[in-house]
This record gives structure tokens, C-alpha cells and sequence, in this order.
């Protein structure tokens, strides 16, 4: 009986230490980093398929998108931050709140999907965003370019979801060079990045003015003909203008990257990068 007691309180204190964990960590995530997988090569060469960062929620203030998203497609879970503090979805206000800077890598909720994607700030409230040429142009401005060496990768299928590269020199075979045309874009605040172009005409490389309507912000991918962003208005499954309230957090720094289809593949590990900054 005495051994029966003694197994029941080991289960008890197990199950306490495990449920403790599991709220600190929720605070944590909730409050402070989230983690975020990049699944997609829009954001190339400043992020990676495969790059593993922690996401800074402290830097903008919180809103109901600070509440942690749980997905898990295998076990059909698929939870949302607005499940979790839906409540306050339609609030304009932070708490602690500060803006984006122009230039800022960014995470955010899809204002239509829920799902969380990563873009670089272009625009801020009341600017005029044009693309004319494959070139940038806030109020009516064009960025600073500069031609650089091009960017080059294996051609093939990357990251768990298996997406084909695409190359600005035409169909190449698997494990071939696939390059793309790289350049350095000076934003007005004097931030400097790298930019890929893959191909000429396309109609992301022409646009009409955006203007940023009020409390709502203008973002686009570093991989600028691989993207879908701000450019494409959401009833053509863009992602169009982004409210304030649905930006979660700055991007800061890559802790992990692995150019496999899983995180246990060793021999896929980018070591280089592990605790990059993301500029």
C-alpha cells in the first residue's frame, strides 16, 4: 500500500513539474520570443528556408497576435492566436506599443488567413509605395541600388514542404548552379540590404501608387519576383496592406539553419549562419 501511495505522489509531482513547465513556457512564448521556422524562399538571401530564428515580441508592444499559434498539420491541430485572445482582435492599440522602422525584418498574421509570415517594412502610414522597372520607389523617390555579385544555390527541392528554386538562367538540372541577380537597395532612412531578381516584365515589376492607409503598414520579400506581399491586394490572395494590430514581433537574429528536409539531418546544417544577425 505504502508503495502504491509513494508511485501515485511520484505521478503527482511529475504531472505538477510538467504542467508548470508548460506555463512558463507559454508565458514566455507569449511575452517575449516566439520561434519561427522559415518555410519559404521569399525573403532570400537575408533568410533562408530552413533558418530558425526567435522572433522579438517585446520590440513593437503587444496585441492579440502576441498570443502563441500552435499548428500541427499531422495531428490536425491548428490553433490560432485569435483562438486564444480573438477578443481583442479589433483593438488599434498596443500595450507598450511602438511602430516598425522602414526596413524592419518583420513577422505578422495574414490579415485574412491567420498565418504568420515574414517581410521587410517598406512603408509606413501615409507613404506612396511604386514599383516602376523592378525599382522601389517611396514617395515618389527611387531607392538606391547598387549591382552585386549574383546569388547562387543548387537547384533542387528544398525544406519539409519541398519547394522548386527558381533561377534567372533558365531551367538547369538538379544539384546545378541556380542563380539569381543580386543588388544592394538604400532605403530613405539609409537602411541597406540585399535584394534577388529573378526575371524582367512581370507584374510585380510595375505596379500603381499604394498609399498606406492609416495605423496599417506596407511590407515586401527580399526575393522580389519570389513574394507574395503587399503588392498583390488580398482579394487576389496577396497579402495587401497590413493592420498594426496584426504585427507580432521583429526578427532579429538566426539561431539554427539546416538546408534539409528535417532539423536532424546534421550533414544539412548551415553552421555559418547559426546566431546571424538579420539585417
Amino acid at each position: 500500500m505504502a508503495e502504491t501511495t509513494g508511485f501515485m505522489a511520484g505521478v503527482k509531482e511529475t504531472v505538477k513539474t510538467v504542467v508548470y513547465a508548460l506555463l512558463i513556457a507559454g508565458v514566455f512564448r507569449t511575452l517575449f520570443f516566439q520561434p519561427f521556422w522559415i518555410p519559404s524562399g521569399s525573403m532570400k538571401d537575408t533568410l533562408l528556408i530552413g533558418d530558425f530564428l526567435f522572433v522579438n515580441k517585446m520590440a513593437y508592444g503587444y496585441s492579440y497576435a502576441s498570443c502563441p499559434s500552435i499548428r500541427i498539420p499531422a495531428v490536425g491541430i491548428d490553433i490560432g492566436a485569435d483562438d486564444f485572445c480573438g477578443a481583442f482582435k479589433d483593438s488599434e492599440k498596443r500595450l507598450f506599443g511602438s511602430d516598425p522602422e522602414v526596413g524592419d525584418v518583420v513577422v505578422f498574421r495574414h490579415p485574412v488567413t491567420g498565418r504568420d509570415f515574414v517581410k521587410r517594412l517598406i512603408g509606413t502610414p501615409g507613404d506612396r509605395i511604386q514599383m516602376k522597372s523592378g525599382v522601389l520607389h517611396i514617395n515618389d523617390v527611387a531607392v538606391i541600388l547598387e549591382d552585386a555579385e549574383p546569388f547562387v544555390e543548387p537547384y533542387g527541392f528544398q525544406g519539409p514542404q519541398r519547394n522548386e528554386t527558381r533561377c534567372s538562367n533558365g531551367a538547369v538540372g538538379e544539384g546545378a548552379a541556380c542563380i539569381k541577380e543580386r543588388q544592394y537597395e538604400t532605403l530613405p532612412n539609409g537602411v541597406r540590404h540585399s535584394i534577388l531578381n529573378i526575371s524582367d516584365g512581370r507584374q510585380l515589376d510595375d505596379t500603381g501608387v499604394f498609399t498606406v492607409p492609416a495605423d496599417q503598414f506596407f511590407f515586401m520579400g527580399d526575393n522580389r519576383d519570389n513574394s507574395t506581399d503587399s503588392r498583390v491586394p488580398q482579394q487576389l490572395r496577396g497579402v495587401g496592406f497590413v493592420p498594426r494590430n496584426d504585427i507580432v514581433g521583429r526578427a532579429d537574429r538566426i539561431m539554427f539553419s539546416s538546408a534539409g528536409r528535417s532539423m536532424l539531418a546534421f550533414w544539412t546544417w548551415r553552421s555559418d549562419r547559426f546566431y546571424k544577425a538579420v539585417e
